[in-house]
């Protein structure tokens, strides 16, 4: 897997996208941090709409951005996205008021849905063989879920000597040496393309990925990871401190053993890829993924007795590898998504078609984020798990009629 970093065009992207993601990490901390500062008891409140707006910028703004950027360079793309992200980040330690959280995250979320799209698309340029594709697919996984462990370690520490504020100044200095380093790596020019109406350009994407069968398969896999993902980040923290009735860092522990199992098969997909086709790891991935949560949904009302019952670490245990496999699950679904795309593009198409990605797969999030939380706090976990397999067996449906 590592064997694609000797090349010197494609490592410094990875080292770019690596040290933009520690930073992001830091954000994810502070931001609470300046949402429990400014609103107190509120803070969940704010932190719940700038995550909606978060998801609003993904995907209202991922296609408009890519159609008005379509004659720009890669290079100025991705270096001015990262301006204005350590502009944003230099701004967050002076905010005072909750409207100006919003704004300003609204701006910096937006640069990151011209940024994500853009440098996805480069990598299949920089890596035309499959294999080294597929191995730098595994690569940003791992990156990925490296980062949920080590920027909070990372923010911890920081934290036992200063401020808050200063995770903000960490958050922007790894934008800047993001942009340094695309800055100081040559990537190959896009090619020339026919000019076209604005309009066509800002279709063209979703029309390509509902035109071709692969691709419109790839929509019920989003949704299926949507289902997963937000049973996980909206309540795991429930499931521990209520339903287990354990401590704190048990929260954490758990996310881990999720993150864990990602990472388990993100290091095993170059071998997995030699042996099975993208499309259908994806597919059992969420067929896995979706039956383990109606298990586990099942389950759920003996888990409430269980701090009370002799079976309470038995519990933990069998928690944490379900975590563990909803984990590897999900990356599996995950990790040859970005193949399939590339395999389906051109150097033409391929911009437009990771824009579209990027803008349906966060759509599929603006419909389960809510279910998860309103479903987990009116309904109980149970109840919520048979609404989020629902949809996630509507995603394994589509995926499966159009594989």
């Amino acid at each position: 897997m590592f064997s694609v970093l000797q090349g010197p065009t494609f490592r410094k992207l990875f080292a770019a996208q690596v040290i933009a993601l520690v930073g992001t990490g830091l954000l994810t901390v502070a931001l609470g941090l300046l949402a429990f500062d400014i609103a107190g008891d509120a803070a969940g409140a704010v932190l719940g709409t700038a995550l909606t707006i978060k998801m609003v910028a993904y995907v209202g703004l991922s296609p408009v951005i890519s159609a008005v950027a379509a004659r720009i360079p890669r290079k100025p793309l991705l270096i001015g996205a990262d301006l204005v992200r350590v502009g944003i980040a230099a701004c967050l330690p002076f905010v005072t008021q909750t409207w100006q959280i919003y704004v300003l995250i609204f701006i910096l979320q937006s640069a990151s849905a011209a940024f994500t799209p853009a440098f996805q698309s480069t990598i299949p340029a920089i890596l035309p063989e499959e294999r080294d594709y597929t191995k730098a697919l595994s690569l940003s996984r791992l990156a990925y879920d490296l980062e949920s462990v080590v920027s909070p370690m990372l923010a911890a520490a920081l934290l036992t000597v200063m401020s808050f504020h200063n995770l903000f100044v960490g958050t922007a200095l790894g934008f800047a040496a993001s942009a340094l380093l695309v800055a100081r790596t040559v990537l190959p020019a896009a090619p020339m393309r026919a000019e076209s109406p604005f309009r066509e350009r800002l279709t063209c994407g979703v029309r390509l990925m509902f035109g071709l069968r692969e691709l419109r398969g790839i929509q019920g896999i989003n949704l299926a990871v949507a289902a997963v993902q937000s049973m996980v980040i909206v309540n795991t923290v429930v499931l521990v401190r209520d339903y287990l009735d354990r401590p704190q860092s048990d929260v954490a522990v758990l996310l881990g053993a999720f993150g864990a199992g990602s990472m388990l098969v993100a290091l095993a997909m170059p071998r997995l890829s030699r042996t099975f086709r993208d499309f259908r790891m994806m597919l059992a991935g969420a067929t896995a993924a979706v039956a383990l949560l109606g298990v586990f949904g099942l389950a759920v009302p003996s888990l409430a007795d269980a701090p009370s019952a002799p079976t309470a670490t038995t519990s933990w245990a069998l928690v944490l590898v379900a975590w563990l496999v909803l984990g590897a699950a999900v990356s599996l679904m995950l990790t040859p998504l970005s193949n399939v795309i590339a395999g389906a593009s051109t150097e033409s198409t391929r911009p437009a078609l990771f824009a579209a990605q990027f803008s349906l797969s966060h759509a599929c999030f603006l419909i389960t984020y809510p279910l998860a939380g309103l479903a987990g706090s009116v309904l109980g976990l149970s109840a919520t798990c048979a609404i989020l397999v629902g949809v996630g067996a509507l995603g394994v449906a589509i995926a499966a009629r159009n594989r």
